[in-house]
């Protein structure tokens, strides 16, 4: 059965750190809904470049997927406040299905309860606020969570993404591709 991914969009996402990992994963074969935390479908980026959602997180929130991706940016204070996606992390960590974040979005994770005794990377930013950050590594995995530093290490990221629900075997695949 295709593996499917939620990737939340909202206002103030940073591009590459979206963009990169849908690319890479949709190249494996994966199914990346990409869906609007706002009512319209048209989101746009901190460096004003914008984005067509596939659907509202209403529309498919109660649908099946095997991971959820939060990009960050600037706009994951307002996603932060809104509170659906750290519930929605809570949601996935509950059924054991992996849940990705980058930047400054492992605030999001913070905030859901699910970075208590895990090893996690973020954007440098935020290490006000995650003190236990390894940010000198690029990606960490551990457990059902990977984290990723920011938008330097989308690419490095997604193919994390790409192994975790496709195997080896379609990462050197999609790896020769973009010959990384």
């Amino acid at each position: 059965m295709k593996k499917r991914v939620l990737c939340l969009l909202f206002t103030g996402f940073e591009e590459i750190e979206t963009i990169a990992p849908i690319d890479l994963l949709r190249r494996a074969g994966v199914e990346v809904v990409v869906a609007s935390l706002t009512r319209d479908k048209l989101v746009t980026g901190r460096c004003n470049i914008t984005v067509q959602a596939d659907a509202t997180l209403a529309d498919v929130a109660e649908q099946e997927f095997d991971l959820l991706l939060i990009p960050g940016g600037p706009g994951i204070k307002a996603v932060r406040e809104d509170g659906r996606a750290a519930k929605l992390a809570q949601k996935y960590a509950q059924a054991g299905k992996p849940v990705a974040a980058i930047c400054a979005a492992p605030t999001v994770l913070k905030d859901a309860g699910l970075l208590a005794g895990k090893r996690f990377t973020s954007h440098a930013g935020v290490l006000p606020e995650l003190p236990e950050s390894q940010v000198q590594e690029r990606v960490v995995e551990d457990g059902n969570i990977v984290t990723s530093r920011g938008a330097a290490t989308s690419v490095e990221f997604g193919l994390a993404l790409v192994r975790r629900l496709c195997g080896d075997a379609t990462l050197a695949e999609v790896s020769k591709g973009i010959m990384a």
